[in-house]
């Protein structure tokens, strides 16, 4: 059997040249291929610019919500009206800005999971906001940011299926946290 410091020195050492040999293979496949790689990337950054500056106004209208929401006492408030909801599911309801500012902004709720962990890092809130981080994706800003840089205009049923999504992973978050940490 691997010893784990052999173990993790190999993992040490793949996870360092992984890119590098990424990069290499891809260039040299190019190559192989007669793709005049330098053009090719001076094409492609013009294009991510240029896509850059499409979607810059959906970036900063999400950003300014998000501002809005958070500093207005908007997501205390319901925090605080949804606290019996969180509790009858064994979700803390310190976590429950978490789940509600994830959908919104990536950002947002990374800044709600620091200030929990900082507080109390092996505390099971902070196990249960952490895994839902990691659970749930940022849904209204997906819809907003590459559904109106496109023009799509109907975005129903993508938006149910992300808020489906973002339950789904809230309560497994919570629900795993309770089978692997055991609850408060």
């Amino acid at each position: 059997m691997i010893a784990a410091s052999t173990f993790k020195f190999v993992v040490d050492q793949v996870s360092l040249l992984t890119i590098p040999l990424m990069f290499f293979l891809i260039v040299s496949y190019a190559m192989v291929k007669r793709v005049k790689v330098y053009e090719a990337f001076i094409e492609g950054g013009r294009e991510g610019w240029d896509i850059f500056l499409q979607i810059l106004p959906y970036i900063v209208a999400i950003f300014v919500a998000i501002g809005v929401f958070r500093k207005s006492g908007a997501l205390d408030y319901v925090s605080e009206v949804l606290a019996p909801v969180t509790n009858s599911v064994g979700m803390p309801p310190e976590v429950l800005p978490v789940a509600l500012m994830k959908p919104l902004s990536g950002s947002g709720s990374l800044g709600l999971v620091t200030e929990i962990t900082e507080a109390d890092p092996d505390s099971f809130k902070a196990r249960v906001a952490g895994t839902m981080f990691g659970s749930t994706d940022t849904t209204f800003y997906i819809i907003a940011l590459y559904f109106g840089s496109v023009g799509i205009r109907r975005i129903r049923h993508a938006m149910v299926a992300g808020l489906v999504a973002d339950v789904a992973g809230i309560l497994a978050a919570v629900w795993i946290c309770h089978l692997v940490f055991g609850g408060p």
